[in-house]
């Protein structure tokens, strides 16, 4: 992992996976969101909240808020900022109805609330979320690269230019969001991005970083013969 400098956070919500990915040494972080906590049949969100942080003390962990409407995600904040200072508050950047964040944005940082602004796919919402902390604060914008590529849109220029955009603010960190692939982590770190938060799926991949293709091809045929061997099919 010599090549690789950015920040890797490992995004989910098994706290089995989580201790399995802190054993690499290059994660410094876990980000989760309501979709993960489903996924992963999470039922009583501050007691899961509770032993993450427990668990994980240096770590920057990010909980996201679950409300809609302002003073309720105000107080679902307030109540997650309590949890440890690693933790970072997580802040749609609009909700549900469309209705931008920024103004609950502006309330929570001048609060010192260390905030992830998440769901952010254009530069409209990164200014405006630069725009609403407050100095000295602690933040982070999320920007969904991987949705905006699902869409068929090429990423690279609006990951430029929020680069550029979250440089001029040092009271924030830029990070690539809903990951794919290894090659994003190394896309990532040479457009200048701070961070990156990737499953651990993808985080065990990151082991294969230094292989030839060929031994890559090679391991693949591999694969295959170990898996005809223990299917028992045969063609003839």
């Amino acid at each position: 992992m010599t090549n690789v400098k950015i920040k890797i956070y490992s995004d989910g919500a098994d706290i089995k996976d989580m201790r399995t990915v802190a054993k690499n040494e290059f994660v410094s972080g876990f980000t989760t969101n309501p979709s993960l906590m489903k996924k992963a049949g999470i039922t009583d969100y501050q007691s899961f909240a509770r032993k993450v942080v427990a668990e994980f003390p240096k770590y920057s962990i990010s909980f996201e808020v679950f409300s809609n409407d302002e003073a309720t995600m105000l107080q679902e904040a307030e109540l997650l900022h309590l949890l440890g200072k690693n933790v970072y508050v997580k802040i749609p950047i609009i909700t549900i109805s469309g209705k931008s964040t920024a103004p609950l944005i502006q309330k929570l940082s001048n609060k010192g609330i260390s905030l992830n602004i998440t769901a952010i796919t254009t530069m409209a919402q990164v200014k405006e979320a630069l725009t609403a902390f407050a100095p000295e604060t602690q933040n982070i914008i999320s920007i969904f690269v991987g949705r905006i590529a699902d869409a068929g849109n090429d990423p690279t220029e609006f990951v430029q230019q929020s680069v550029a955009a979250v440089k001029q603010h040092p009271e924030a960190e830029l990070l690539w969001a809903s990951t794919r692939e290894v090659a994003n982590v190394f896309q990532a770190q040479k457009l200048g991005v701070d961070i990156i938060t990737v499953p651990p799926t993808i985080i065990a991949k990151l082991s294969q970083i230094g292989k030839s293709a060929q031994q890559v091809s090679m391991d693949t045929v591999l694969g295959f013969e170990k898996d005809i061997k223990a299917s028992g099919l045969s063609i003839l």
